[in-house]
């Protein structure tokens, strides 16, 4: 397999030697462009997320003799530094079993030969790490042995819906390039505590990432020191239930922070359901007598012209049973 990696092979990092010395690695065009706690997940497997996100942020792992962020974007040239690990073969991931990989290939709802598009199921992380054997991506590589296979954004654990993998760099990096250029539309469909203002809104509030000693990601809106974020409400319907507002409301990002859909919406005083994070936790009490036992937030459409296709790809997930059984009792 093409590691991206010049002057130094993948299998270097493996073993005793990744424990007893730094490895210093050359990025070529390969690898060019990918974020590095990416490039780390790929290159030191079994190795746990929280600990590869402990090093970066101690600045042990270091990018031309520099301290860099998880969100450094690798350039060719760049050499990279990896500080010993130590890897044991109980960090290694779980093996799915044969049913496992069928309930996963049934969730695939597109694929070429350049990416493959999945339903992700609510309570399935996209990475290992942090406790969990496995994630999808893991999961996937199972599933499609010897393809490189790359994560182009991420869902939230419990967020279900479309997420897009790719199986070749150069995807990979039309793809990123849509996301920053905002050429990538992205739809969720979500239930909201109360009800929007209006019936669409543009919320544009800057927010700011903290990362617990825990690993444990917070995010709040920071007028001052937050990177731009910006989320379009729309409302799809209204419900009057046992006393209470909530709206169902299509939310489309245009831009993509972590937990962005679900600060925004706390942020309008208007939480949503079954957020235990940003939420609120007697209303989250109250709907789990109804059935929601989840966040009720669904990546339902993903739509983006690439350069290989004669058409855009518009691609949706249908909202998951246990989702459209919560809205049934609503409408009772």
């Amino acid at each position: 397999m093409n590691s991206g990696i010049a002057d130094h092979p993948l299998s270097s990092l493996q073993g005793g030697d990744a424990a007893k010395a730094p490895q210093y690695l050359r990025i070529d065009d390969q690898s060019e462009g990918q974020r590095i706690d990416n490039f780390l997940l790929r290159v030191l497997k079994g190795v746990p997320r929280s600990h590869l996100y402990r090093l970066l942020r101690r600045g042990e792992v270091r990018v031309n003799k520099g301290r860099i962020k998880a969100e450094y974007r690798l350039n060719a040239g760049d050499v990279v530094r990896i500080p010993p690990i130590r890897l044991g073969e109980s960090a290694l991931p779980a093996r799915l079993t044969a049913s496992q990989l069928a309930r996963l290939e049934a969730a695939i709802i597109h694929e070429d030969e350049r990416l493959l598009v999945i339903d992700k199921p609510s309570g399935l992380a996209v990475h290992g790490g942090s406790g969990l054997s496995y994630g999808l991506i893991e999961s996937l590589r199972q599933l499609r042995p010897g393809r490189e296979l790359e994560l182009v954004h991420r869902l939230d654990r419990d967020t279900s819906g479309c997420l897009v993998v790719c199986k070749r760099r150069s995807a990979l990096r039309e793809l990123h390039a849509l996301i920053r250029e905002g050429r990538m539309d992205k739809r969720y469909l979500a239930l909201i505590l109360g009800e929007l203002p209006r019936a669409e809104l543009l919320v544009e509030a800057p927010l700011k990432k903290n990362v617990l000693s825990s690993g444990e990601r917070l995010v709040r809106v920071d007028l001052r020191e937050g990177k731009e974020a910006r989320t379009r409400f729309r409302r799809l319907k209204r419900f009057a239930f046992d006393g209470r507002i909530l709206t169902l409301v299509e939310a489309g990002l245009l831009t993509g922070r972590t937990h962005q859909i679900r600060v925004h919406a706390a942020h309008l005083g208007t939480p949503l359901a079954g957020d235990d994070k940003y939420g609120d936790p007697a209303a989250n009490h109250w709907l789990k007598g109804y059935g929601l036992n989840r966040l009720f937030l669904h990546a339902s459409a993903l739509s983006f012209k690439l350069e290989y296709r004669v058409r855009p790809l518009r691609l949706e997930c249908p909202l998951p049973a246990e989702l459209q059984q919560v809205l049934g009792v609503l409408e009772s």
